[in-house]
């Protein structure tokens, strides 16, 4: 690279030093670290002969009618529930592929561990009692399945979860995957045994009632894996929040498989079940607004140094600016709405970037940075036609 950085390699923990824009930002290429890419792939793959697995196993045990039947009707909570965390998600995506491993993860990898240990437990005690397997061996496996997860992409995908947001949306859409093919099996298993009206009940308390209730109890796991992400912890260290978050996401659990096994379940739903949620849902809206500030507060550092302006700012840090300005770039010749859309995604990822340069614990960041501004101006460029 012929011409110098902006910016200076900080140390540790300490803030990469913004200059004041030049008249063109250095060329900069994008930071490659493919070994956390590499071992997600490698899961990923492995998880190809679990799907397998378990299609075997439904078509086997429940037949290929059934199961399609219920794979129907699992999908239409499970979209329900994509659709809600894609809305969380908008703020700062994150990458299609971690959702989608995310997904698959609980769909099939905890799945498979939770079938596995359920039948290794049956091999060795000949059988636990329902209630006992219900309210402490499910949500104890199922959680620890799940969590493996969230685990597997702070470690290998570190650049790509930032803090508790990131951690809710990962930690929710295994939940949802998991969901997903429990549902089928539930689905399916009503309708052998009792035809359509069965299939209607399990469908009600299955996927009307609680189509989020997998899905809070494993993003406690990806907000406790966030906040030590926020923090900057490593693998190791994370554990100290991540054991914690799993514990309180089997607790949830259990809760609530004993609020169908031991009280009045629909009592109970209304009475504890329902409020939780409602702090569930004001948990994340201010977690929104956290991430909003920081947002404007890291760009608000560019702004210092020239390379925004204040009502840039404002612009790409609120739901209405950014609302408005995509708005205003529809009536530019030819519709700039796609290069708005563009400048703001680069900008929240310049952000984010540059929190975890503060944070010291990415070693690309200072890089990221210089290859995210440089994108962000030349969106910048193209929106205004210059």
């Amino acid at each position: 690279m012929s011409s110098p950085s902006p910016f200076s390699r900080p140390g540790s923990g300490e803030a990469t030093r913004i200059t004041a824009a030049p008249q063109a930002a250095a060329s900069a290429a994008p930071p490659r670290s493919r070994r956390g890419g590499v071992a997600l792939w490698v899961v990923a793959v492995l998880l190809v002969p679990l799907l397998a697995l378990l299609v075997r196993y439904f078509t086997g045990f429940l037949g290929t009618a059934a199961s399609f039947i219920g794979l129907v009707l699992a999908a239409i909570p499970f979209v329900i529930v994509w659709v809600a965390v894609r809305y969380i998600d908008r703020w700062e995506p994150e990458p299609r592929r971690l959702l989608i491993f995310a997904t698959a993860w609980g769909a099939i990898a905890a799945v498979v561990i939770a079938l596995g240990v359920d039948l290794l437990v049956t091999l060795v005690t000949g059988g636990l009692p329902p209630a006992f397997s219900s309210v402490v061996q499910a949500p104890i496996v199922e959680e620890i399945a799940k969590g493996l997860g969230v685990l597997l992409i702070f470690a290998f995908a570190r650049r790509a979860f930032d803090g508790p947001v990131d951690g809710i949306v990962y930690g929710a859409l295994i939940g949802a995957g998991f969901a997903l093919t429990e549902n089928v099996q539930y689905f399916a298993i009503s309708y052998l045994e009792g035809g359509p009206g069965q299939v209607a009940s399990t469908f009600f308390l299955r996927a009307v009632l609680s189509p989020f209730a997998h899905v809070m109890f494993t993003c406690l796991t990806g907000f406790a894996f966030g906040l030590a992400a926020r923090r900057g912890l490593s693998t190791g260290a994370a554990l100290r929040y991540g054991i914690p978050g799993v514990i309180g996401a089997i607790v949830l659990h259990a809760l609530w498989n004993g609020s169908a096994t031991f009280f009045d379940f629909f009592e109970l739903y209304a009475a504890l079940q329902v409020p939780l949620f409602v702090l569930f849902i004001l948990g994340i809206l201010a977690l929104r607004r956290e991430e909003t500030r920081l947002t404007r507060a890291r760009l608000g550092e560019y702004a210092t140094a020239g390379w925004f302006t204040p009502q840039e700012v404002d612009m790409l840090a609120t739901g209405p600016g950014r609302r408005s300005a995509v708005a205003w770039a529809r009536t530019l010749p030819g519709d700039r709405s796609a290069v708005m859309k563009t400048f703001i995604a680069d900008a929240t990822a310049l952000a984010a970037a540059r929190q975890r340069s503060l944070s010291g614990r990415d070693p690309h960041a200072p890089a990221t940075e210089r290859y995210l501004l440089e994108r962000t101006m030349a969106a910048r460029t193209a929106l205004l036609g210059r």
